[in-house]
C-alpha cells in the first residue's frame, strides 16, 4: 500500500515532513529567472523553465533528509501547458531521487469524470491499448464533498497501482469551521463524519503498519481537533498543513502521531522554499542550501516533540 512506502521513508529518515513545492516567481532567485528568460523570454515557457530549475535545486538538497514533496497543482497550471509540463517533470525528478510525491490537486467529481482524474494523477491512460502514466504522483489530495460517488473511482486505481489519497477533513484555513464545524443532531460535526467515512473507505486499502491508503488532511492550526481525530481515526494517516507560515508549530502537531511516532506527515511550503530570503547576506545561489537548513531545523523541531519514529 502506498502509505506503507511513505511510512518506511519517514522511519528511515526519522523525519515526518513533506516539502511543499508551491513556487511563485517571487520565491525564485533572480539569476535563475534571468537564465530562463534569456532562453524563452518573459513568457509562460520562461516562467515554467525557471520553476523547474528552482525545484530541481531544492530536490537535490532535500532528497536525503526529507521523505516527500507536495507540489500544489495551481502554481503550475497558472503557466498553462508549460507549467503542467514543469509539474510532471518535477514529480518525475523527485521520484528518481527516491522521494514520495503527494500531488495537491483537491480533485472532486463523480463517475467517469473522477475516473479520468484518478487515471491522470495516480494511474495510467489507455492510448489505443497501450497504458501510459500521465502525471505519476504517489498520492492525491481530494475533496470528499460529493460523498462515496467521488471516492469510489479512486479506490481501485489506488489498490491496483499502489497509490493513496488524502481526503479534506479539517483543513487549516481560518474559515474552515463555517462548514466543517457544523453539527448534526446528536452533536457529531461535519469533519468528524467525513473522518469516519475515511475510516470506512480505507477498509478497501489496508496497510501493513495499521494505516490504510485513505488518509485525511487535518490542519495543525486546530491542535485540539487534530488530537481528537487521531484518537477517533485509528487507521487513517494524516497530512498536516499549517506548520510554519500559517502559524502552527511542532507542539500543535504532536496530537497527530501515535505512540510509535507514526501516523502523520507535516507540510511546510513557504518556510522551506523561501528560507533563502530570510538569511541576511546569503548568496542567492545558495537558496537550496538554505532550504536544506530549514528542513533540518523543522525535522529536529518535530523530533523533539514526537520522539523516535518506529515501525511498530
Amino acid at each position: 500500500m502506498s502509505f506503507d512506502r511513505l511510512i518506511e521513508k519517514i522511519a528511515e529518515k526519522q523525519n515526518p515532513t513533506v516539502a511543499g513545492l508551491d513556487p511563485k516567481l517571487a520565491y525564485i532567485p533572480q539569476y535563475i529567472k534571468d537564465e530562463s528568460f534569456a532562453k524563452y523570454g518573459k513568457t509562460l515557457e520562461g516562467a515554467a523553465d525557471a520553476i523547474l530549475t528552482f525545484n530541481k535545486g531544492l530536490i537535490d538538497e532535500l532528497f536525503d533528509i526529507v521523505p516527500a514533496i507536495k507540489p500544489q497543482c495551481a502554481y503550475y497550471e497558472m503557466y498553462g501547458w508549460y507549467g503542467f509540463k514543469a509539474l510532471t517533470e518535477t514529480i518525475a525528478y523527485a521520484k528518481s531521487k527516491g522521494m514520495f510525491v503527494i500531488t495537491d490537486g483537491k480533485r472532486n467529481d463523480i463517475g467517469t469524470t473522477m475516473q479520468a482524474y484518478a487515471a491522470a494523477h495516480l494511474g495510467t491512460t489507455d492510448i489505443d491499448g497501450t497504458e501510459v502514466e500521465a502525471i505519476g504522483g504517489d498520492a492525491l489530495t481530494v475533496n470528499g464533498y460529493l460523498g462515496t460517488d467521488g471516492i469510489s473511482p479512486l479506490l481501485d486505481i489506488c489498490k491496483n497501482g499502489d497509490k493513496g489519497i488524502f481526503v479534506l477533513v479539517k483543513t487549516s484555513n481560518p474559515s474552515s469551521g463555517e462548514l466543517q464545524n457544523l453539527e448534526f443532531k446528536g452533536g457529531e460535526t461535519v469533519y468528524q463524519r467525513v473522518g469516519t467515512m475515511c475510516e470506512e473507505w480505507g477498509k478497501e486499502l489496508p496497510g501493513k503498519y495499521g494505516y490504510s491508503g485513505v488518509g485525511a488532511v487535518v490542519g495543525a492550526t486546530y491542535p485540539e481537533m487534530l488530537t481528537e481525530l487521531r484518537g477517533e481515526l485509528k487507521t487513517t494517516f494524516f497530512l498536516v498543513p499549517g506548520y510554519g507560515a500559517q502559524g502552527g508549530g511542532a507542539k500543535d502537531c504532536e496530537g497527530a502521531f501515535d505512540k510509535n511516532g507514526i501516523g502523520a506527515v507535516v507540510n511546510s511550503s513557504r518556510g522551506i522554499m523561501c528560507a533563502w530570503q530570510k538569511v541576511d547576506g546569503l548568496d542567492p545561489e545558495d537558496y537550496a542550501k538554505a532550504a536544506r537548513n530549514e528542513a533540518i531545523r523543522m525535522r529536529d523541531d518535530l523530533r523533539n516533540v514526537i520522539g523516535e519514529m518506529k515501525l511498530g
